[in-house]
């Protein structure tokens, strides 16, 4: 199954805690930290509500 990896690249600070919830469920709670994630439409819905805190490479 294809991967992708996610890096935060914005703080948190100062967001609605449902976005900060949603990085912790992604597995990211630090800036600059990466995680590798099976490609599944959960998680594409998940990097879409905070798609302006993380980046991502296919």
């Amino acid at each position: 199954m294809a991967t992708i990896k996610i890096t935060q690249t914005g703080s948190p600070i100062r967001r609605d805690p449902s976005q900060r919830a949603t990085l912790i469920g992604l597995g990211l709670n630090k800036m600059h930290r990466t995680v590798e994630l099976t490609d599944t439409p959960e998680v594409r819905g998940m990097i879409r509500k905070v798609h302006h805190m993380v980046s991502v490479a296919e």
